[in-house]
């Protein structure tokens, strides 16, 4: 049995990967850790335990149904997953999600392993705050060290005087400091560790963001092979530093110079990553639950070039948000590709929320396609 700790949209596409192609009879069920009702992973047909990501209580009945446990969010409790590491095996382990949950903690980590990241500072006081935009400039970042995704609790502190607001915006959350960084691109490497310490890490994609969310992904990115090659030893050197089986989204910031910086790690299967079921020999849902069930790691060859764009919703409509029934039509072939829309079977809209992705793939490479590298 596999446990999942969230059922949104990714644990979803990991319920689905575990009962398709390589996988099919490797998983004999799948129950998910998530505190809406029907959500989209049940959908698809997962067991379902309605309660908070944290509670304690329910990471001990998931750990007593799971012979593993793994995350498509975040949120879990570090401290009750590791407590529970003698009943289920717990991928990647709380040591590491300990470390990415708190930004501070992530990008210390990250430079003592001589890993390149925007300068950065701790911020307890007014006195803190003043001090590190003296050293780095305005505009810079401040940015919570817990609980933000999707450019929630990041805010630009754009001269000394707005200090003070800006530490009052947190409401005396823990925050952090950091280099603005003037970048020309944003790219990420989705990476692969398996059980044994084998790493493969997929061609680096481009992203474009607006108000803090990812609309689309090019895979791969438009970029000189250069940096591209860079962003993968970047990928390769953090997962060599992190511990545990899994797919990690690793975010990085290309600089006006060519400079490749880490931005942030997600432990788990990322939105960046979606392109992987159309474009990819292996998708990254497979290739996470062949790490964490110890598989040998699936190839991760992009086939085809691919761009996904983030299907965002508007506020006050009513769902379901699927493919069911006819609705919306889930594919369409082309003489140069596919595109394929995957809505997520959500039962309500809002402004931003995630209800959906498309993906737009280009000929195959091995018929006469544009090649994998960047220009």
């Amino acid at each position: 049995m596999l446990g999942i700790i969230g059922g949104g949209q990714l644990g979803r596409m990991l319920v689905e990967a575990a009962s398709a192609g390589g996988l099919a009879g490797r998983v004999s069920n799948t129950i998910v850790l998530d505190p809406t009702p029907g959500c989209p992973a049940a959908q698809a047909g997962a067991d379902q335990i309605a309660a908070g990501f944290g509670d304690a209580s329910a990471i001990r009945e998931l750990a007593s149904r799971a012979d593993v446990i793994t995350y498509e969010i975040e949120s879990g409790d570090a401290d009750a997953l590791e407590s529970v590491q003698g009943q289920a095996d717990v991928c990647p382990p709380p040591a590491t999600l300990r470390t990415i949950q708190d930004k501070l903690l992530q990008k210390s980590f990250l430079r003592s392993r001589g890993i390149a990241v925007a300068d950065f500072a701790a911020v307890d006081s007014r006195a803190d705050l003043d001090g590190a935009l003296g050293r780095f400039g305005c505009p810079a970042l401040l940015k919570a060290r817990r609980g933000g995704y999707d450019g929630r609790g990041n805010l630009l502190v754009r001269s000394p005087d707005g200090a003070g607001e800006a530490l009052d915006h947190f409401k005396g959350s823990p925050v952090m400091a950091e280099r603005h960084v003037d970048f020309g691109m944003e790219v990420s490497v989705i990476a692969a560790r398996g059980a044994r310490g084998q790493i493969a890490a997929y061609p680096a994609v481009e992203n474009i963001h607006a108000g803090g969310i990812l609309r689309t992904t090019i895979a791969p990115a438009r970029a000189p092979q250069a940096v591209l090659d860079a962003a993968r030893r970047a990928a390769e050197r953090t997962m060599q530093a992190l511990e545990g089986a899994g797919v990690f989204g690793i975010e990085m910031f290309v600089d006006r110079s060519g400079r490749v910086l880490v931005n942030e790690i997600a432990p788990r299967v990322h939105n960046s990553g979606h392109h992987t079921l159309d474009s990819s020999a292996t998708s990254q849902f497979e290739q996470h639950l062949r790490a964490v069930l110890g598989m040998d790691l699936g190839p991760v060859d992009l086939l085809r070039p691919a761009v996904m764009c983030n299907i965002l919703g508007p506020d006050g409509l009513d769902g379901p948000y699927s493919c069911t029934g006819g609705r919306l039509p889930p594919a369409a072939d082309t003489d140069a590709g596919t595109a394929r829309l995957r809505m997520y079977g959500k039962s309500s809209s809002r402004p931003l929320r995630k209800l959906g992705h498309l993906t737009v793939t280009g000929a195959d490479y091995a018929a006469g396609g544009a090649g994998g590298g960047g220009n």
